[in-house]
């Protein structure tokens, strides 16, 4: 994996967790993919089964360089899916943004 493809899938993660804390109650445990330290987030059972899905979509990703996905032509995830990391992703930018993390307001708008 490239530098980039473990950025977006810690950014991915790091966003499915805050989520998750705010959603969803009952155990919890890290989620754990191809050989990367996760140990920092902790999922429901739900939530894990959704990232393993979005982090095998965003492997098989056959552009290069890879696009944002709100702009790509290309839709790799279900339409269930697509939903559900719409979601995910409008919740935890807005939480992380007002807890400090200015790095992704940038990322948001670039």
């Amino acid at each position: 994996m490239t530098r980039k493809e473990k950025k977006d899938l810690r950014v991915l993660a790091l966003f499915t967790s805050v989520y998750c804390q705010a959603h969803h109650e009952g155990e919890r445990t890290s989620p754990v993919f191809a050989g990367m330290d996760l140990s920092r987030f902790t999922l429901c059972a739900e939530c894990q089964e959704f990232l393993e899905y979005a982090f095998s979509r965003r492997i098989k990703c056959p552009l290069d360089p890879k696009p944002d996905c709100k702009g790509c032509h290309i839709h790799c995830y279900r339409p269930g899916h697509r939903e559900k990391v719409r979601e995910i992703m409008r919740f935890s930018g807005k939480r992380l943004i007002m807890r400090g993390r200015l790095d992704l307001l940038w990322h948001y708008f670039f």
